[in-house]
């Protein structure tokens, strides 16, 4: 698979459709074509002590940020198409399910893929199979973990490895 959309979400609280940002990152010919990243306005819109502790976003970065059908808007026409890609894939599947959901859109079917059970089966050899540890051994510098994006280029440059 030379083309996907490797993509991740951050969520405000305990309620999957509380995404409050989206990482993705576009690859064509197997190689990066596109990244985006954009805050979303979650709903339910209040933030949990453990959510910010992981990624470190609170109610004040997300308080004037666009709602998910907007941001979805800009996202849609760049992944038109491709696969979706995701490191534990059924967390942002659901992620974006129960957003959908929320806002009464018809789920277009996205098909997934998820890097975790892939790099299960390429490199069983690992102590781990977290996205920081696959990534490592993949080549790729991993600084910023739990920022969509950064998670987004591990997962995409994971699958690429794997895909190559």
């Amino acid at each position: 698979m030379k083309e996907f959309a490797a993509i991740d979400f951050e969520t405000a609280n305990r309620h999957p459709a509380s995404v409050c940002s989206v990482g993705l990152v576009v690859v064509r010919d197997g190689m990066i074509t596109d990244k985006f990243y954009e805050l979303i306005r979650p709903v339910p819109n209040y933030y949990s002590y453990w959510n910010t502790d992981i990624h470190g976003l609170d109610y004040d970065d997300t308080a004037g940020a666009a709602p998910f059908p907007e941001v979805w808007g800009r996202i849609e026409p760049l992944i038109e198409g491709l696969p979706l890609v995701a490191h534990n894939s059924p967390f942002d599947e659901g992620c974006l399910r129960a957003v959908f959901g929320h806002y009464g859109l018809d789920y277009p079917g996205y098909v997934f893929h998820c890097t975790c059970r892939m790099a299960r089966r390429a490199f069983p050899r690992l102590v781990n199979h977290k996205l920081p540890t696959v990534a490592a051994h993949v080549g790729f510098d991993f600084t910023r973990h739990h920022h969509a994006l950064a998670d987004a280029e591990a997962c995409a440059e994971i699958a690429i490895r794997i895909f190559g």
